[in-house]
């Protein structure tokens, strides 16, 4: 199972990837373990995911969602939340 999320920083950015494991990409994306870019943005977490049978479909979603705008990356977020 893999999953394609948004990762909210606490400068309220957004950033887009894929991970098998969402707790731990939130703990390595808050503890300098992450990516290169959330290093600098520590302190945030996932607001959002998708879950994917395969690694491949997850990507596909990351490539799509990394392609919207901010608009739009916020209301996939608000239709998510109850």
């Amino acid at each position: 199972m893999y999953y394609f999320y948004l990762f909210r920083t606490p400068d309220d950015t957004l950033y887009t990837g894929v991970t098998g494991n969402l707790d731990d990409r939130e703990n390595r994306h808050n503890t300098s373990r992450g990516s290169n870019w959330t290093t600098n943005h520590r302190g945030g977490q996932i607001v959002y995911t998708e879950t994917y049978p395969t690694l491949s479909e997850a990507r596909r979603r990351e490539i799509q969602v990394k392609k919207w705008s901010r608009i739009k990356k916020e209301n996939l977020i608000k239709r998510f939340k109850p």
